[in-house]
């Protein structure tokens, strides 16, 4: 028989759903160790409580730190760790995996700055330079184009890649390398008032058009040292469970292979999921249920992803009238709305996991039309839909979304990073307050998570929690305060409601007896400290299956 063993620790918070068990709840019951067996949760309680029968071992790793299930991040994407093969210019400062610290540029001037360091340290004169994190919405409504990039080189191609993920700008020298000119004929191309294009690529279809700089800056990103170095990410910031939200090759044997021969290493500290970006492999529906069946413990597969419309920062996502504040043309279609019920059909009737990039509330409206229409058909039970970011859904939405039985996965993060460019300059002020409106959300009984969306931004959980709780901009305001959420919610909303989300709540999101010892590690109690401290908390680490990861140190 296998050895139980025991973890004391200064706090033990279960979120299982079954036991009261946070502050403001009664009766609360405080556990204060972890008993582990078999990679599984045995039970939770005090030392004498887990000591009082059968053969265990108590391990003090944990004496004086705070246990909570691992942290779930239910919107990323696998490349956030190959995003530091290239250049780093966002405007906040960021961590590496190794836990260095790279200061932001603030200003336009800094990043072509960093771009010329870059490029003198490039020896080979074909290799483009490729670059991240660009957020010019920062830089007073200048945009970065053309123009700027080829004061940083005319020989050299240059790809900005920037933070939305929605848009890329180029030098000149690539788009005469590539043939972007005046007859480029395709939305997305913008062009100055003489037919030039500017050097701004918006969305992916236009962004292919860089060529071979495009498929460098996510072809280096598939190297294995990037998938080990996204656990590194995720256990320094207490995830136990990543996703991969939209993998065009979720569904070829080779990269499975490959990942499978990293996240089921003993080694990987993280589970990972991920779905299957269908607008762009259009995979059938056998060949998604067949790799389905290939997950295993740590790997899930067989789940898809649909983007309706482009990122509000960026103007690219469908905004219900009046549209965005200063008069920008409404954003893009990614997938044709008057098809998505007849392309989701087969899905629907499959019973596969439909998660669904829905930034503006036009594109909120059309999918919950399409899952009401699918429904109507096909009685489906317990389908989950998920309205991924969800930013701009009104109350009237969350209410067709809890009759329909969907779920919303927030982007609580946009408070902070993006929360008064959105008041001043995208939706103004009064939809800006209801945006990520997780309170709306709860009280309407619509099941939601929050998340980064890394490498939109950076991997962590306790930051999005920090967002939906305080909801604070960086000016200091308070966005909506109606819409803040409680410590407890939040944290609920990291591990049992990303669980719930990713139809995993039987393996994990809780501490209780049966599901995996997947825990993240904390230095301080989150139900203690000011609300305002809780992105600060140190992470100590992770365990997952009961295998202990210590977290990088940062530096």
């Amino acid at each position: 028989m296998s050895t139980t063993t025991v973890y004391p620790a200064a706090a033990v918070y279960t979120m299982d759903p079954s036991l009261p068990n946070g502050p403001g709840t009664a009766p609360w019951r405080q556990a204060t160790a972890v008993a582990v067996r078999d990679r599984r949760i045995v039970a939770t309680g005090s030392v004498d409580e887990l000591c009082a029968s059968g053969d265990h071992a108590i391990d003090d790793t944990f004496t004086g730190k705070v246990l909570l299930p691992g942290f779930i991040e239910a919107h990323s994407h696998a490349q956030a760790a190959g995003f530091w093969l290239h250049t780093y210019c966002g405007f906040f400062d960021r961590s590496d995996p190794s836990g260095r610290t790279w200061p932001g540029c603030k200003n336009i001037g800094e990043v072509l700055e960093r771009l010329r360091e870059a490029d003198a340290a490039i020896d080979d004169p074909d290799q483009p330079l490729l670059a991240w994190g660009l957020d010019p919405i920062y830089f007073g409504g200048e945009r970065l184009i053309a123009d700027h990039l080829d004061k940083v080189s005319t020989t050299r191609r240059i790809f900005v890649y920037h933070a939305s993920g929605h848009i890329a700008t180029v030098n000149r020298a690539l788009m005469n390398i590539e043939g972007i000119t005046a007859d480029t004929d395709m939305t997305g191309v913008p062009k100055d008032i003489y037919g030039e294009p500017i050097g701004e690529l918006q969305e992916p279809p236009a962004m292919e058009l860089a060529g071979r700089a495009f498929r460098s800056f996510h072809g280096r990103m598939k190297a294995e040292k990037t998938k080990w170095d996204l656990g590194q990410l995720a256990n320094n910031a207490g995830i136990t469970t990543l996703t991969d939200l939209g993998n065009p090759s979720s569904t070829d044997p080779a990269t499975i292979d490959e990942w499978r021969g990293v996240v089921d290493h003993p080694a990987f500290p993280s589970r990972l999921y991920i779905f299957d970006m269908t607008v762009l492999s259009q995979a059938t529906i056998e060949t998604l249920i067949a790799v389905r069946k290939q997950s295993s413990e740590k790997l899930r597969l067989g789940a898809i992803k649909v983007v309706l419309d482009g990122s509000i920062q960026g103007y690219t996502a469908r905004l219900r009238w009046p549209g965005y504040l200063n008069g920008e043309q409404n954003g893009m279609w990614l997938h044709h709305p008057e098809q998505l019920t007849e392309w989701m059909r087969p899905f629907h009737e499959a019973e596969l996991q439909v998660h669904a990039h829905c930034n503006g509330d036009q594109a909120v409206e059309v999918f919950i039309e399409t899952v009401r229409e699918l429904q109507a058909e096909f009685k489906r039970p317990d389908h989950r839909y998920v309205v991924e970011h969800c930013q701009l859904t009104s109350p009237e939405q969350y209410r067709q979304m809890a009759e329909l039985g969907m779920c919303a996965n927030l982007f609580s993060n946009h408070i902070w990073y993006w929360g008064d460019q959105h008041a001043a300059s995208t939706v103004g002020p009064d939809r800006a307050a209801r945006m990520n409106s997780a309170r709306t959300a709860i009280d309407l009984g619509v099941p939601i998570s929050i998340h980064t969306d890394s490498p939109v931004t950076p991997l962590g959980p306790l930051n999005v929690a920090w967002a939906a709780v305080n909801r604070v901009t960086p000016s200091g305001k308070t966005l909506g305060p109606d819409e803040r959420i409680s410590v407890d919610e939040a944290l609920r909303a990291i591990t049992m409601g990303a669980a719930h989300l990713l139809k995993m709540d039987r393996e994990v999101g809780s501490l209780s007896p049966g599901k995996f010892a997947d825990m993240a590690i904390l230095e301080e109690d989150p139900y203690k400290v000011d609300p305002m401290d809780l992105r600060d908390i140190p992470i100590w680490g992770t365990m997952l299956g009961g295998t202990v990861f210590p977290a990088a140190s940062k530096s």
